[in-house]
């Protein structure tokens, strides 16, 4: 019954990483695959809206169950800054060279340096909305290290660990993240209506 779901996105490192987190239970799908070229806006003030922006479009388009993501790093000092406009921070785009750039200028010599990745999935299935959240808590370092993952991963170290996000293996990523907290809660609640 819900061997397909589309997962609202088309950056390949979230597919694969929250693909591996699924495994092979559900065939993962991208707004590629459908031939889904629009670029769905992310106009709302919270990860949650728009989490659910993107799901919603994608149910009432294709009429296929989806689910949408969204992320934010949460920076105490900043008052939560960049949050929900963590992939947009310095630029209009996706140049996370440059929102790395300019959180670290803002942190400059502010000794609080706590965070939190925040994730928010909105699960449309058979047309009842469902939320999944994820939270991991750590530290903005003051340099960028290591060359895995995306995004904000080489100056985040998650609590516990010495090694940031980007100088850590997928799979021991995969095992602490926010959004592999959020697909697991999520994978969880997919299991139960199987």
């Amino acid at each position: 019954m819900m061997n397909e779901l589309i997962f609202a996105t088309n950056n390949q490192h979230k597919l694969t990483e929250v693909q591996s987190l699924i495994g092979d239970s559900f065939k993962l799908m991208s707004l590629k695959d459908i031939g889904c070229n629009e670029d769905i806006p992310e106009t709302a003030p919270t990860l949650e809206g728009n989490a659910l922006l993107k799901a919603r479009f994608i149910f009432s388009t294709f009429s296929k169950n989806c689910f949408a993501d969204d992320t934010g790093l949460e920076i105490e000092a900043l008052d939560g800054r960049p949050g929900v406009f963590s992939a947009r921070y310095a630029t209009d785009g996706h140049d996370f060279e440059a929102n790395i750039d300019k959180v670290l200028a803002e942190l400059s010599g502010i000794r609080n340096r706590n965070a939190r990745f925040r994730t928010v999935i909105a699960l449309i299935l058979d047309g009842s909305v469902h939320y999944f959240e994820g939270i991991v808590n750590g530290k903005i370092i003051t340099e960028r290290k290591g060359a895995e993952g995306f995004g904000y991963d080489p100056v985040f170290i998650p609590d516990g660990y010495q090694d940031t996000f980007a100088e850590m293996p997928l799979s021991e990523k995969n095992k602490i993240s926010h959004r592999a907290r959020a697909v697991n809660k999520l994978v969880d609640f997919l299991n139960q209506k199987k």
